[in-house]
């Protein structure tokens, strides 16, 4: 039988400074707010008021009426869906 050699050295190379890029088939994570704004149960966005990421909700739910649209308040751990607006 061969004998192996015990005084191999293994040399790592440097960690690169920079901070690798961020792949484009990765998702971006949602910025911190209060609000989250859910299509079909996925967050897209988030808003730092009610109102806001309720009128975003509702532009969504008139352009595309069958998807299911709700804001998601973190605090208070409330779901409200948006419905869509009846014509009057």
């Amino acid at each position: 039988m061969a004998t192996r050699q015990s005084d191999k050295t293994i040399t790592m190379k440097p960690e690169p400074e920079e901070a690798a890029q961020e792949l484009p088939t990765q998702r971006k994570r949602v910025e911190p707010g209060r609000f989250r704004l859910q299509v079909d149960r996925q967050t897209k966005a988030s808003y730092p008021t009610f109102e806001a990421a309720e009128e975003a909700a509702t532009a969504i739910k008139k352009k595309h009426p069958i998807v299911q649209v709700a804001v998601y308040d973190l605090v208070d751990s409330v779901n409200k869906i948006i419905e869509p607006q009846s014509a009057a």
